[in-house]
């Protein structure tokens, strides 16, 4: 069932760990096919280098599993609140990378600096309210998806694709397993300029929106002129 799913999702786990966001079993990802309602995931607590595409869980998505021996990744509620939250995503990817956890652990925004964070996201890298004791004593994982989704607001999801989970760790999600992926490693690079960048001048600003605004909507939107055109 989903094979190629499947692979895509083991295939996602490699590459984080290729682009040292995760160590040992740290962090995880999957995606989701809207139109048969079914979740892939990795399973809980498996080392990245013992894993094949055969171990990915399947679920539904009210998170109960659909096919697998192993036992999902326990993130699972909080994927699955954003699939169903937000239909336009197709993957999402949770990590604990080194300097966006740091951002997250600090109950800090990314704030965007230059033009590298203006190129892919239109403002700072949110940060989500901290859980309550009585949200994180009940469903805590799919409360902490809730958060998430709160902090959104409705909002178009692929326009800021990520999301610092204070005192917790990033998540991130995109089209695709891939794109939440991709922004993954990006996030990690903004988070690690954005401190040194606010090392090296404590009074740093924040991009005048003029050219923060430049930069992200010649790459995305309807005017988008970055790249090269798909017909090509």
């Amino acid at each position: 069932m989903l094979q190629a799913l499947r692979t895509e999702v083991y295939e996602a786990h490699l590459e984080l760990v290729r682009r040292g966001l995760v160590i040992y079993t740290f962090g995880n990802a999957s995606a989701v096919s809207h139109d048969e309602g079914l979740i892939v995931i990795k399973p809980s607590g498996v080392p990245y280098e013992e894993m094949r595409p055969g171990d990915m869980v399947i679920a539904d998505l009210d998170g109960h599993i659909v096919e697998g021996s192993l036992r999902p990744s326990s993130d699972l509620p909080t994927h699955a609140a954003l699939y169903r939250a937000f239909p336009s995503i197709g993957g999402v990817v949770h990590t604990h990378s080194r300097h966006a956890t740091a951002w997250a652990q600090a109950g800090r925004e990314i704030p965007c600096l230059g033009t590298t964070h203006a190129d892919y996201f239109c403002g700072a890298v949110p940060v989500t309210a901290a859980l309550s004791p009585e949200e994180i004593d009940s469903d805590y994982e799919a409360n902490t998806g809730a958060a998430i989704i709160r902090l959104l607001d409705g909002a178009d999801p692929l326009g800021c694709p990520a999301a610092l989970v204070a005192g917790h760790a990033p998540f991130f999600w995109g089209k695709s397993v891939g794109d939440a992926v991709h922004t993954a490693v990006i996030v990690e690079e903004l988070a690690l300029m954005a401190w040194q960048t606010m090392t090296i001048n404590p009074a740093v600003q924040p991009l005048d929106r003029v050219l923060h605004e430049k930069h992200y909507f010649r790459k995305h939107g309807p005017k988008a002129y970055y790249g090269q055109s798909r017909e090509l």
